[in-house]
């Protein structure tokens, strides 16, 4: 049987749960999970009526012989090949993410954090640049973007900047920038005109569902702090920034950009659940098949993944060794190409084995 039909098979089961009044006290678990396969559920009916609609039309041409009706048949067959195509990725892909554990968890909106490395204040102006980039190509998407927390340098650049991507899909779109991004290019500081190297990591987390991950107040340990940054005037004297450390993992957050505590609890708390859930979800991974962990989707962020070259114009992705010569519009938003591009390669390794039809 095939993955599709199983998640079909399922989900008429809770069907049949539903009609049955005895399960009256398990209406609201069994709703929401009716309401995680319905959308699968649908593109499947959607892919096989399509795939109907494909076998009559090719069928038309095997016994048709009038020219025009030939001519229809055949502009429709292109349509419904792409649909059908397109269907089958989207159907793969709510597969995939299923058996990862992110489907029935995540909400679709991405976590992003972005950090300097190595190269000084060059590499903090650098992560300040891919941070502008991921917010215009978020502009272009219509995705809605949030600032959580972020520490800011007086030359404008930033050592960390967390943030919040949501309105659609976006953890679809950005999970394959996790990793170490790359610059080189001659900084405005440099009088020789030496090209200078810098590093900045990018850590991509899909944003947890309300209530999937519960972290028990006695797991937590919560400190309270004056927000601090560039400009002193500006910053906040009250004691509204906040640093949680959760002691089970070790993982450790904070927020200071909102100026109320709750609002900074709120966004630290956000970052702390999907962090928690990465680590899950990587643990769910490792015990599956380790061979899972060399692929692109999940990219180490110690792994250096793309080369931004500024005196050449180029952009280079390492992973699928592609490069592209208009740097200045890709650091202004248009990532379109090299996400697909990336996207592509990566999601063809995923769903190589994953069986649409039975």
């Amino acid at each position: 049987m095939s993955k599709l039909n199983e998640i079909q098979k399922e989900y008429d089961e809770i069907m049949k749960q539903f009609s049955d009044p005895e399960n009256i006290k398990d209406w609201e678990a069994l709703g929401e999970k009716k309401k995680e396969l319905e959308e699968v559920v649908s593109k499947k009916k959607n892919y096989e009526e399509t795939k109907k609609r494909l076998e009559e039309n090719k069928k038309v041409l095997e016994e048709e012989k009038d020219e025009e009706l030939l001519k229809m048949a055949n502009e429709e067959i292109e349509e419904l090949e792409k649909k059908k195509e397109e269907l089958e990725k989207e159907l793969k892909r709510a597969i995939a993410r299923r058996e990862e554990g992110e489907e029935d968890q995540a909400q679709g909106s991405a976590i992003m954090e972005i950090r300097a490395g190595a190269g000084g204040d060059e590499a903090s102006l650098f992560a300040a640049d891919l941070f502008n980039m991921y917010n215009r190509y978020a502009q272009i998407k219509g995705f809605n973007v949030k600032i959580l927390d972020d520490n800011k340098t007086e030359q404008g650049g930033y050592k960390m900047v967390t943030f919040k991507m949501k309105n659609g899909d976006p953890y679809c779109e950005m999970r394959y920038e996790a990793g170490v991004h790359r610059v080189q290019r001659v900084p405005g500081t440099e009088k020789a005109g030496r090209v200078h190297t810098s590093t900045a990591s990018v850590a991509v987390l899909p944003e947890p569902k309300k209530g999937k991950i519960n972290i028990s107040p006695q797991d937590i340990k919560m400190e309270t702090c004056k927000a601090s940054g560039p400009g002193g005037q500006y910053v906040n004297k009250r004691e509204t920034a906040i640093r949680i450390t959760h002691v089970p993992t070790g993982i450790v957050v904070a927020s200071q950009t909102e100026r109320s505590l709750q609002q900074n609890k709120e966004n630290a708390m956000s970052v702390l659940e999907a962090k928690i859930m990465e680590k899950q979800q990587e643990e769910r991974r490792e015990k599956r098949e380790s061979e899972r962990r060399s692929q692109i989707g999940n990219a180490n962020r110690s792994e250096k993944i793309r080369t931004y070259n500024f005196p050449q114009n180029r952009v280079t992705d390492h992973r699928i060794e592609k490069s592209w010569y208009n740097l200045e519009e890709i650091m202004n938003g248009e990532l379109e190409e090299v996400i697909r591009s990336i996207r592509e390669i990566e999601e063809h390794e995923r769903y190589k084995d994953i069986v649409i039809d039975s």
